[in-house]
């Protein structure tokens, strides 16, 4: 694997920086982007290896063809944007918040996946990053449910239409990164234990351990149409 190109889209932070680490520690070539030049370059500083750095906004549609073009040929496309937009109890979600959240995540996890594919190996594959809210019945995740849930969706369908590529999901569950950056360090000790509490792990998780699942899906060729829910078991207890 040590001559494969990966792109990880949304690679500056958080599980898209967790796995570029692990695969440029196997050898792999990765291309990560995002939003911020300078959190890029810092991401990038910070890694060892054949790595590069993309400016690009994945919700920017018109202009995707033209960064694959840029980025040239990959093997694997790792789909790893974030996105907090319609969160909230079902009778008060804004739905304009809910519009803004399919277009960053859903829409720009499309979007990517269809611009990446004259680019990509037909000995590769297309992992996408949902979240387990898309199997949890957890009040006030309806919308963010919905979203994740459009993701998951998209896999099976996409791994019988484009094959032989493969394509495969990771639904991650309550995972220590910085999209929980909108509550203080204050905040976040008792919200982690009170989900760790709720999980059979009993804890929340690591950016590492999601990408190690995303690596697994990227190597194992015998894979394709399947969600790997990388969650700690927390969707059992609700």
């Amino acid at each position: 694997m040590s001559s494969q190109h990966a792109v990880i889209i949304g690679g500056s932070s958080g599980i898209g920086l967790a796995t570029a680490r692990l695969l440029l520690d196997r050898g792999f070539k990765v291309t990560i982007t995002g939003r911020d030049r300078a959190k890029l370059d810092a991401a990038a500083a910070g890694l060892d290896g054949d790595i590069s750095a993309i400016v690009m906004d994945a919700s920017e549609v018109s202009s995707l063809r033209e960064v694959f073009t840029t980025i040239g040929p990959l093997d694997h496309l790792v789909l790893a944007l974030g996105g907090g937009h319609g969160a909230g109890p079902f009778a008060t979600v804004d739905l304009s918040d809910l519009k803004k959240g399919f277009e960053q995540k859903t829409i720009a996890h499309f979007a990517c996946a269809q611009a990446a594919l004259p680019h990509l190996s037909k000995e590769g594959s297309i992992t996408f990053v949902s979240a387990v809210s898309a199997q949890a019945a957890m009040p006030g995740t309806a919308g963010l449910g919905a979203i994740n849930a459009a993701i998951a969706a998209l896999t099976p369908i996409l791994a019988v239409e484009l094959k032989p590529i493969r394509v495969n999901c990771v639904s991650p569950g309550v995972v220590d990164t910085p999209w929980w950056d909108f509550l203080t360090e204050e905040q976040k000790a008792p919200t982690f234990a009170g989900f760790g509490a709720r999980t059979p792990v009993g804890r929340v998780g690591r950016s590492d351990e999601i990408a190690d699942a995303i690596a697994f899906l990227i190597g194992n060729g015998f894979t394709s149409g399947h969600t790997l829910i990388c969650d700690g078991g927390v969707r059992l207890g609700q």
